[in-house]
């Protein structure tokens, strides 16, 4: 699992996740993931268009760290997960939670308002 971070202009923050989000991978990124959603008012966009697997030791790093990111006045969403990953996401519920875009262009325009 690789985590790769970009910051837009906008001050939204761009997490890049490749790999496979299984106990391995959430361990080898966990720590930075949750780091870079510290703060007050962010944005975050977690792209989760190279993660080709999401287990259930993945699924509670992302709704914790979407917890921690509301509750300190930010907002999260994940983009365009692939079929696999985003049927998991799905039967998880945590659309509810943290809403997914298939297009970067409509994940900046909800996550900016």
């Amino acid at each position: 699992m690789e985590l790769q971070y970009n910051e837009l202009d906008t001050g939204i923050r761009i997490i890049k996740l490749s790999g496979k989000l299984d106990l391995n991978g959430t361990y080898a990124v966990e720590v930075d993931f949750v780091r870079l959603c510290a703060g007050t008012d962010l944005r975050v966009i977690v792209d989760l268009s190279k993660v080709t697997y999401l287990s259930s030791i993945g699924i509670p790093m992302l709704i914790n760290s979407a917890k921690l990111v509301i509750r300190n006045g930010g907002r999260m969403v994940l983009l365009n997960p692939q079929k696999a990953v985003a049927d998991v996401l799905k039967i998880t519920g945590i659309p509810m939670i943290i809403p997914i875009y298939e297009s970067i262009y409509t994940a900046v325009t909800e996550i900016s308002k």
